[in-house]
């Protein structure tokens, strides 16, 4: 138990025994009410009751009165002018000359001395009366010595009348006015040893305090300086990052006078705004670090401090993650950025498209019937990182431009033929004189158009050129790239979902409602589907898939980076190019303008070797971000 407890406890027995009536308290017969007096009564002390130890100190009496002698030979009529004067000087107790002892005397010498019981009535009231005065003296300055005065006023009332109604009136009162006092001292106590907890401590002391009083200055005053206390807990907690436990604090600030208290609104906006300064603090030195190669992890760390003290849904807090997710899986661009790269002479490379980053499930379903073995077994793969891929096939335009500046000279040029389409026949016949330059059927192509007869080789070399002009790494796409930028997110059979019909201009498929320039229809299409073309599009031509890629499902196949495997089994689940130095036999991915419908399946794919040139393949290219 505290000392501020252990004095309520002790004073609140002695206030007790101060009240209370019985053998240890004849003084109440000392004086009988004016007209009841019966005689003398035995001039019998009060015992003292003293308390000590605190720096408060109590002493709580019953007051003996000084002794006034009074015999046969006392001249009484003397004795009242000096008391009526004493009474007059406001001399009512304090020695045998005083007001209250010596008509106290004199009635006790002759009860029937009717103006020694009348001047003792006034001399009660005048007890009264300052007592009151010094209550009201207490109330306005506890540090006075006032109360110690009502205390003293009060016992003299009681010993000169202990019924009298207002006497008794003015016990409870001095009585309450000690219980307060004491509940004061004990808050304040408390105040300062810091016990500030909900339902005891200072406070509790305090409101007990004003159950009692209810205006009690001082009471008042320290239930306010709790409130301070717990603000300056809120704004020292907020000074050291600790909003939560600020949040807290202010809470229970709130709680002692209400959410309407000025003090607590003024310092909640004043930690708002201190929170609000830290968070854009740590906001901008993030956005900062992440303006160098190796400010990622600095990044984090100040988001993870940005999310540990903003409230949940900050939107500054929200923008900072979503700009370093963004650097994370796309370094300085954004999912969906078109850009190009400037060549060394000015020129622009291919257009490139962000591809988010994420998984899918890659390769085709048990439960799909024209899959092959080599689709299989279906399995999930995961990009960490976006990419870039280029929104078209490569055009012949752009590969010119690697052949003149490297002086390349591509597979079907070295060896004077490629693979073209021959409409006499309808079939595919290996022509002379046809290389990159030429179409699908083996005349001029246009600059627009997907470039042809390239192997994948060409392919690989040329993106090498394009990574020496731009200062950044091409490539061609991974299996499981194409795929995945291929599907965009549609899980479905084909590129579009699992409808066995193409969404009209969705790309260049084999239709049935395609017709050669001959007058040839394909025997195995995509039944009432007609994109207008016999043969190769321009690239672009059709709408782009989800992601504002066109192309990848129809038009030409593409060389992909991957060696050829017969199946799926023990293939990275990365994204990465399945390699193996040396081999000849590589992977052809997605539909073109004579495949069958089975070949436009997203999952298809085709072993081919590496030196082959045909009208039906191209190439795209990707770059890391």
């Amino acid at each position: 138990m505290r000392a501020s407890g252990r004095a309520l406890l002790w004073t609140g027995v002695l206030l007790g025994m101060a009240g209370c009536g019985g053998p240890a308290s004849p003084d109440a017969a000392d004086i009988a009410p004016a007209g009841q007096v019966e005689g003398p009564a035995p001039d019998i002390a009060l015992p003292k009751v003293t308390v000590s130890g605190d720096e408060s100190a109590q002493v709580v009496e019953a007051w003996v009165a000084p002794e006034v002698a009074v015999d046969a030979g006392t001249d009484r009529r003397a004795l009242r002018r000096q008391a009526e004067a004493a009474l007059r000087e406001g001399r009512l107790y304090e020695d045998a000359g005083s007001a209250a002892p010596l008509y106290l005397a004199l009635v006790r010498s002759d009860p029937d001395d009717r103006l020694a019981r009348d001047g003792l009535r006034r001399t009660i009231r005048a007890v009264l009366a300052a007592a009151d005065r010094a209550l009201a003296e207490a109330a306005a300055d506890p540090q006075s010595g006032a109360l110690d005065r009502a205390v003293r006023l009060a016992a003299v009332a009681r010993g000169l009348d202990a019924d009298d109604a207002k006497v008794r009136a003015l016990q409870q009162r001095v009585e309450t006015a000690q219980r307060v006092a004491t509940l004061v001292r004990a808050g304040r106590e408390d105040l300062r040893a810091g016990l500030l907890e909900p339902g005891s401590g200072a406070l509790a002391y305090f409101r007990e305090a004003l159950a009692l009083a209810p205006g009690n200055r001082d009471a008042r005053q320290g239930v306010a300086a709790v409130e301070s206390a717990l603000i300056d807990r809120a704004m020292a907690s907020a000074g050291a990052l600790e909003f939560e436990a600020a949040e807290r604090w202010l809470d229970q600030a709130v709680a002692v006078r209400g959410d309407g208290a000025g003090a607590v609104a003024d310092a909640r906006a004043r930690i708002e705004a201190q929170r609000a300064r830290n968070i854009a603090g740590l906001r901008d030195a993030a956005l900062r670090d992440l303006l160098r190669p190796d400010g990622l992890r600095s990044a984090r760390m100040r988001l993870a401090e940005v999310l540990r003290i903003a409230r949940p849904g900050d939107p500054v807090a929200a923008n900072l993650r979503e700009r370093i997710d963004l650097v994370t899986y796309y370094g300085p661009f954004r999912p969906g950025q078109v850009f190009t790269d400037a060549l060394a002479d000015g020129s622009r490379g291919p257009q490139m498209v962000v591809v988010p980053h994420g998984g899918f499930r890659m390769g085709a379903e048990d439960t799909d019937p024209l899959a092959s073995d080599a689709e299989k077994p279906a399995h999930y793969v995961r990009f960490n990182r976006g990419f870039a891929m280029s929104l078209t096939e490569v055009t012949v335009a752009e590969f010119g431009r690697f052949v003149a500046s490297a002086g390349a000279r591509p597979r079907a040029t070295r060896r004077g033929n490629s693979l073209v389409y021959d409409e006499r026949s309808g079939n595919f016949v290996r022509r002379s004189g046809v290389d990159w330059r030429s179409g699908y059927d083996g005349r001029p192509a246009d600059p627009g158009d997907p470039v042809l007869h390239v192997s994948v080789r060409d392919a690989e070399a040329y993106a090498a050129w394009l990574s020496e002009q731009t200062g950044r790494h091409y490539r061609l796409p991974s299996e499981a790239e194409f795929e995945y930028a291929l599907r965009a997110g549609n899980p479905g059979r084909y590129p579009w979902g699992d409808a066995g019909v193409p969404p009209p201009d969705t790309g260049n498929f084999t239709g049935g409602n395609d017709v050669s320039p001959g007058g040839r229809t394909w025997n195995n299409a995509f039944v009432g589907y007609g994109d207008g073309y016999w043969g190769v599009a321009p690239a672009g031509r059709f709408k782009p898939n989800a992601w504002g890629l066109h192309d990848l499902a129809g038009n030409v196949s593409e060389w992909v980076a991957d060696c050829w495997h017969a199946s799926y089994q023990r293939a990275p689940a990365d994204g990465a190019a399945w390699f193996n130095p040396g081999c000849r036999a590589r992977v052809v991915r997605g539909g073109s303008w004579a495949g069958s419908p089975a070949q436009t399946r997203a999952a298809w794919r085709s072993r081919v070797d590496s030196d082959v040139t045909s009208a039906r393949i191209g190439f795209r290219v990707v770059r890391g971000i």
